[in-house]
Formats: C-alpha cells, sequence, structure tokens
C-alpha cells in the first residue's frame, strides 16, 4: 500500500505542474496577443 501512497503523490504533484505550466501559458498567449501586435507592427 505505501508504494500506492506514494505513486499517488507522485501524480498529484505531476497534476499541479500541469496546472501551473497551463497558467504560465496562457498568460504567456495574452502578453502575446496584447503586446505582441504592438512590438511586432501587426
Amino acid at each position: 500500500m505505501r508504494y500506492f501512497d506514494e505513486y499517488k503523490s507522485k501524480i498529484r504533484i505531476k497534476a499541479g505542474h500541469i496546472i501551473i505550466m497551463c497558467i504560465v501559458v496562457i498568460v504567456i498567449m495574452l502578453f502575446l496577443y496584447t503586446y505582441g501586435n504592438t512590438l511586432l507592427g501587426i
């Protein structure tokens, strides 16, 4: 059972990292969408 608990905690950590990565990507996309047009002159 101990191995299973460790496996579950690893999945939970990975899920948290995935959520953080998604938030970072969304922030970058919003930043590029708002400031990218002026920076690139489009």
